[in-house]
């Protein structure tokens, strides 16, 4: 039997794009025993599926390429879809501006398999090769499966215990589509030794504003035993990759507003003292009041507000919660199949697309999928 459709990889944009095709005469091959394990612990197992600032200034690559997916299939469209099938995501704030969540991933995961229950589904099999010949011929750990289109939806490195796999980015290579280069992304940064007070800190909290490459992003820094991570800190890691940052400890007021107290800095400054104490001791001043500090002093105090250094790196792939880089966009047309090769398509993170933290990806893995599923109906029509 030739199937007219085979997708590799049933994670969200895989899944998404079989619900939309929803056939017999579409294949779905998943290494995992059962459909989006990474999406069953988005969101802490709330799935955070997408944000109401969706737009393509929150992604890295190319904007031109993901306005028109976003124009095709938004956060707007997503929500009703989900409306249709019973969920109803609530906006919630807390963690990143504009986050939408369901009251559970399995709502998510059930909405999957609920709507493709017509396509032919192989769990626990792993694709070991792919070769073209008038049709393509997949070869698995379960034996030969032949398809006329292929869509490429297995994802990225990241979350390796959830069985990622590099198989997306070798049949890119099989088809000769140039790979951008692949790193972690949403991730912690591990420190240099002028840094190491931060290990000290570890389990501190503060709301900070980073400056990295140009972008600037709002939220929460969490001290690690590693280095920094929280929110602000995994979306900076997006558009990281060497280099200096800056940190702003103390976003919200100015400092110069203290410089006449007679209070001391700990005291004074409206941030925990654990912290204060060993900012001050990183920059060689004294806990002494405010009003007695030189030029010289208020000028290194002032770098509580623009704290530059440069990270050492990143927690690496077994932290990351996605890749960034990938499959070249330049060689994938506005419905996502290649332009060097008929009938293959690449969804998902293993395009060289990736979000911010804060539904950006899940919202990415959807449109992509739902983008692909249309086209695939119109070519068979």
């Amino acid at each position: 039997m030739i199937f007219e459709n085979a997708i590799i990889g049933a994670g969200a944009s895989g899944m998404l794009c079989a619900c939309i095709l929803n056939n017999s005469d579409t294949v779905i091959i998943e290494h995992n025993e059962t459909v989006a394990k990474k999406v069953a612990i988005s969101g802490g197992g709330k799935c955070n599926v997408t944000n109401k600032f969706m737009s393509p200034s929150h992604f890295l690559g190319d904007k031109n390429f993901i306005q028109k997916a976003l124009s095709k299939f938004d956060e707007k469209d997503l929500l009703e879809l989900l409306k249709q099938n019973g969920i109803t995501p609530k906006l919630n704030p807390k963690i990143v501006k504009g986050t939408f969540f369901c009251n559970s991933s399995k709502e998510i995961l059930d909405f999957f398999l609920k709507n493709s229950t017509k396509c032919k589904k192989y769990f626990n099999t792993s694709v070991i090769d792919v070769d073209f010949d008038d049709v393509y011929t997949i070869k698995t750990s379960k034996g030969i499966i032949k398809s006329k289109n292929l869509i490429v939806a297995s994802g990225g490195l990241s979350y390796q215990t959830l069985g990622s796999s590099d198989i997306g980015f070798l049949i890119a290579k099989r088809f000769n589509h140039p790979i951008k280069t692949l790193n972690p992304a949403l991730v912690g940064f591990t420190v240099q030794k002028d840094q190491f007070w931060f290990k000290e800190l570890s389990g501190l909290s503060l709301d900070v504003k980073i400056s990295v490459k140009g972008k600037l992003i709002e939220g929460s820094l969490l001290f690690a035993h590693k280095g920094i991570s929280g929110p602000a800190v995994l979306s900076s890691s997006l558009y990281w990759d060497k280099g200096s940052l800056s940190i702003d400890f103390m976003p919200k007021i100015n400092i110069t507003k203290f410089l006449h107290t007679r209070q001391n800095i700990s005291n004074a400054l409206p941030l925990p003292k654990r912290f204060i104490v060993s900012f001050l001791s990183s920059i060689g001043l004294e806990d002494k009041q405010l009003n007695t500090l030189s030029k010289d002093e208020i000028e290194r105090l002032s770098s509580i507000h623009d704290y530059i250094f440069a990270p050492a790196g990143n927690f690496g792939y077994t932290k990351a919660e996605v890749t960034k880089g990938g499959v070249d966009t330049s060689y994938i047309d506005e419905n996502m199949q290649s332009t060097l090769q008929k009938g293959l398509y690449f969804i998902g993170e293993v395009l060289d697309v990736t979000g911010e933290l804060g539904g950006y990806n899940i919202q990415w893995a959807f449109t992509s999928g739902y983008v692909c599923a249309k086209e695939l109906k119109r070519n068979s029509q």
